[in-house]
């Protein structure tokens, strides 16, 4: 009888014990062979930084051809909580015109800005509809044909 309630003691406390563990996840580029720090600015070129870590997370938006991110972060969530972003690393390599990395820079999570988002909304004209005019708002707004030339689907008689 003590025995099976040290038993039943022993797994209720593992069971909250691994209830209170996080769910880790590692989202984006993973280094497998090579790290972005083994790329050298004036050595590297484009050809051999897709050798050594594969396609790029994106690019950017105005120089897409001369600057590359690989992005990763890793995230921990607990039960009923949203994911925290615990660990973020975003390489930058740009290339100069002939296709030489020109600079690597690696930002971490301190280096990002967290934005407001703005929660504002542009007005639009009309009158707003409850959700009964919704439902019912186009019954008896078909129109029945009123001639056999309006019915769809036949021949108009040549």
């Amino acid at each position: 009888m003590l025995r099976s309630k040290l038993l039943l003691a022993a797994l209720s406390v593992a069971a909250l014990g691994s209830a209170c563990a996080p769910v880790v996840g590692q989202n984006g580029f993973q280094a497998i062979d090579a790290k972005p720090t083994d790329i050298v600015a004036g050595t590297d070129t484009k050809q051999t930084v897709l050798g050594k870590l594969g396609t790029p997370s994106t690019t950017s938006t105005f120089e897409r051809d001369n600057v590359w991110y690989y992005v990763s972060q890793v995230t921990e969530k607990y039960t009923y909580n949203r994911p925290q972003v615990t660990q973020r690393s975003v390489t930058e390599i740009t290339f100069n015109d002939s296709g030489q990395v020109a600079e690597v820079r690696t930002l971490g999570l301190e280096d990002g800005q967290q934005i407001a988002m703005n929660g504002r909304e542009t007005p639009t004209r009309g009158r707003q509809l409850t959700i009964l005019e919704q439902l019912l708002g186009n019954v008896g707004r078909g129109q029945l044909p009123r001639t056999e030339e309006d019915i769809p689907g036949q021949r108009r008689p040549d």
